[in-house]
């Protein structure tokens, strides 16, 4: 087991991609913390996977402060972080509302910060046993390259790959290590909402229609899966990661590699 007596927390916990690396870290040996705003997360269901789960809002410092207190009195150390938690709105800038864009902001790059900002000073104490301790963030291909009418949620993989990047470089000293997973289209109750929403382009096609379309763009002719991400997550949160800091990890079935003008 790769993660055997290690301690993890995953925000977006019971989400599409949070829950499988919740999973995934579980079968992996460890103790792991999955964080959410309820214990049914976006896929409304409630099952026992055998992490413990805490209530947090990553907008809000209290509960961000609440939560590594929990892990503190309970485990001592945190040896992963996972910073999964994320929101999409499918809109231009000029249809953006300030109260979007900043709840956009709050959530996927001020999240990131409050959490990891907090985590720190467990993470230094996991690191000091000699193994590296290891922060995930959640970027997107988006923060590359842009789809078409997701303006607010682009700009802010684009902030957390920058702050990854920041994050690695001051605390490597420390034996933390910072790296972001940038994925592309995955099968999340996200990538649903964005089919039947606004930003799809679906020009009245169907569900079948628009995911037929989106997997035949790919090199790979199909988008992942949250197990797909977990994969990478757990590798990075291993100790076989040791050397690997500051990168941003692509896992998008080829997708951004080809020259879109190509499929026309």
């Amino acid at each position: 087991m790769m993660l055997k007596g290690k301690t993890a927390l995953v925000t977006g916990g019971r989400g599409g991609i949070g829950r499988a690396i919740v999973s995934r870290f579980l079968r992996e040996g460890a103790r792991v913390y999955a964080a959410d705003l309820t214990p049914e997360g976006s896929l409304a269901s409630h099952d026992e996977d055998g992490s413990v789960f805490v209530k947090l809002d990553v907008t809000k410092e209290a509960d961000a402060i609440a939560a590594m207190d929990e892990v503190s009195n309970a485990s001592g150390k945190l040896d992963i972080l996972v910073n999964a938690a994320g929101i999409e709105i499918e809109k231009t800038i000029e249809q953006t509302t300030l109260e979007e864009w900043n709840r956009s902001f709050a959530v996927n790059v001020t999240g990131t910060f409050l959490t990891s900002k907090h985590a720190l000073p467990l993470m230094r104490i996991a690191s000091s046993s000699g193994t590296s301790a290891s922060i995930i963030n959640f970027g997107s291909y988006d923060g590359f390259i842009a789809d078409p009418g997701l303006a607010a949620y682009c700009a802010t993989k684009g902030a957390v790959h920058a702050l990854t990047r920041a994050m690695a470089c001051d605390h490597g000293p420390e034996g933390i290590r910072v790296n972001a997973i940038c994925p592309g289209y995955v099968d999340t109750p996200m990538l649903q909402s964005f089919f039947t929403g606004d930003g799809s382009g679906g020009d009245g096609k169907t569900i079948d229609q628009l995911q037929k379309a989106v997997r035949d763009v790919h090199p790979m002719r199909t988008y992942g899966t949250p197990e797909d991400i977990a994969n990478l997550v757990n590798w990075l949160a291993s100790d076989e990661a040791r050397y690997a800091s500051g990168q941003l990890w692509v896992l998008d079935g080829g997708l951004s590699a080809q020259v879109q003008q190509m499929k026309l």
